[in-house]
Order: C-alpha cells, then structure tokens, then sequence
C-alpha cells in the first residue's frame, strides 16, 4: 500500500486513545487500496485489544499470533464481509449486495464475540448495496451494536445516502503524488523502462491499482501515437484511422481503454507545456473526450468510432496548418 499515511494515522491516533469510532467510510477513487487498508484495519483489530494502550504500534503490528493466523487462513469468526457474490455457478457477480445478504450479517451481530475484544463488517463496496440493503444498514449504523466497527468501502461517495456519511468518520484516500508513484514504481519493477514509467505514471492519474494494471500494457509506445497526432493533426487522417483499427471491435477492448487512460495525462502535459493562450483549447478538447467517453458507455458503441473521435480531438489542438479538413 501507498499514500495511506494519513489515513493510517488517523485510525491509530483513534484507537491509542480507545476512542474508536463505530464506522468509517474510505472513500475515494477505485484502485487507490481502500479494500487493502481496510483489511489491514480488520486484522489489526481482532488481533489487538480494545485500544487506549498507547505505544507507538502500526497497522502492520501482527498482534496475537493465533488470532494472526485464522486472518490469514480467512477464517477469524469475527471478520464479517458484505460484497458483490457470483451469479448461480457463473463466475459473473451479481449487480447488487442483496438485502439477504445485509440480514444475515445483522443476525450475526446478536450473537456474542466468540474470539477477542472487536467484531469487524468490512463492506466493499457500500454503493454496491441496493436500496434496502441501505436502509438495513443505515438502521444498524444508527443503533450500532458494543464492540462492532463497520468499514464502509466507497468509489463514488457522493451517490451514498446522506444519512449513511453522516453517520461515518470519513477517511479520504487522495491520487498519490507521481514523484512517490515514480519512486514506488522502480522499487516494483526496478528494470521499467524510464519512459515507461513516466507514461504509467501519467496515465495512472494517481491511482496505483490504475497503475498496476497498466505496468503490462505498451502505455509508453500508445502515448507516442497519440501524440504524433496532437502534434502533427494528422492532416492525411492515417494516424487517426490507424488508431480507429487498433482499438476497434470486442478483441481490442483492452487497448481501447489503455486510450482512454492515456488521453487525460496527455492533455496536462500539454497544458503545462503549451503557452497559457492554448490552454482553454486543450481544455475544450478534454471535455469533449469526456463527453465522447461517457456517450459511448451509456450506448451500444463502436470502439473504432470512439478511437477515431478521441483521436479528432487531439488533431484539433495541433498548429492550424497541420489540421485535417473535416
């Protein structure tokens, strides 16, 4: 994990005072290791008393060894998960967490602690429950049972019911910083290519799981296409059409996306690049990326037609003599 620091430390500063809030909301974009962190909470806590100790422990302390162990076996009784199940014997999961599922979990909270001093509800993620769920939930979260704490894992936090955050301490994970996501990207492949990293880096937005997935892709090699487009406007339109064929078509999802991750790293880099006169052009272009990204997951889309778009966006931000006429 990285770039958790601060929420690390506000959860130990809590529990070395044995003033724990019942439920926290880790809130922030997809891929940042909130569901690392919160596992990391889980273990610390039932491998640990009820807090107030003082010490100078991290959530890394492995505590009671026994109880060690049943985490890492998945098998500690008082480590309770709500999450997305597969559907019948498929391996697809289902759109929601059932409000079943919610039930059974408040029906365990009756029951005594059967091993150590905490029981842990690890939600991921919150804005996977359906509207019941939610209710269920919030009912439980207002009238919270002794020696529970709830870890509410959320993407999109502002879609929660305003009850549900109010009732949570909230602990924001932020994009990490790319000099950090640099240095962290050499420790885990000290052989990256600098220009490599550099593109992962950008594409990543600060997001290491973001950053993880794109280590295997050619982001170095894309951005270069890309580029020469914004660069040169592709005036003969071959650039473009030859992007349209590399991400078009089911196959060439993958590549699609590795696009649409690329584009907004791009785009900042020639911001910050370009004179202060062109940059509301490139933040022009940025938003109609954004407008074709979002028509496109809302409809049945072409990948070729979407690649070919993005790529008219970025010929637009070339110098006017080296635009295509369209």
């Amino acid at each position: 994990m990285i770039g958790h620091q601060d929420a690390e430390k506000a959860f130990m500063d809590a529990w070395q005072v044995g003033r724990l809030h019942h439920a926290w909301l880790l809130a922030g974009p997809q891929g940042m290791g909130k569901g690392a962190f919160a596992e990391n909470v889980a273990r610390f806590l039932v491998t640990h008393g009820r807090g107030g100790e003082g010490g100078a422990l991290t959530l890394d302390d492995r505590g009671d060894d026994a109880a060690a162990r049943l985490v890492d076996a998945g098998n500690h009784p008082e480590i309770l998960r709500l999450a997305r199940q597969p559907k019948d014997k498929t391996k697809d999961l289902a759109r929601n967490i059932t409000i079943e599922q919610v039930r059974q979990m408040i029906r365990r909270l009756h029951l005594s602690l059967s091993l150590g001093e905490w029981r842990v509800i690890l939600v991921d993620a919150v804005d996977d429950l359906e509207t019941d769920g939610a209710n269920a939930l919030l009912k439980t979260l207002e009238e919270p049972p002794a020696k529970t704490l709830f870890l509410l894992i959320s993407h999109s936090p502002g879609r929660l019911l305003p009850t549900i955050r109010s009732r949570c301490r909230i602990l924001r994970f932020q994009p990490v910083n790319d000099d950090v996501m640099t240095a962290w990207l050499h420790e885990l492949r000290p052989m990256l290519d600098m220009a490599d990293v550099r593109a992962i880096v950008g594409a990543a937005g600060g997001v290491p799981g973001k950053a993880i997935a794109l280590i295997d892709s050619d982001v170095a090699a894309m951005e270069k296409k890309l580029l020469a487009i914004a660069t040169s406007g592709d005036p003969e339109n071959r650039l473009r059409e030859a992007l349209a064929r590399e991400v078009g078509g089911t196959s060439n999802r993958a590549r699609l996306e590795l696009v649409i991750d690329i584009v907004p790293g791009l785009l900042a880099r020639l911001a910050r690049e370009r004179p202060v006169a062109e940059i509301a052009p490139i933040l022009a272009q940025w938003d109609r990326v954004q407008r074709t990204v979002r028509d496109a997951i809302r409809g049945s889309y072409d990948g070729a037609m979407v690649g070919f778009e993005i790529g008219n966006c970025l010929a637009d931000l070339a110098p006017r003599h080296g635009r295509a006429a369209r």
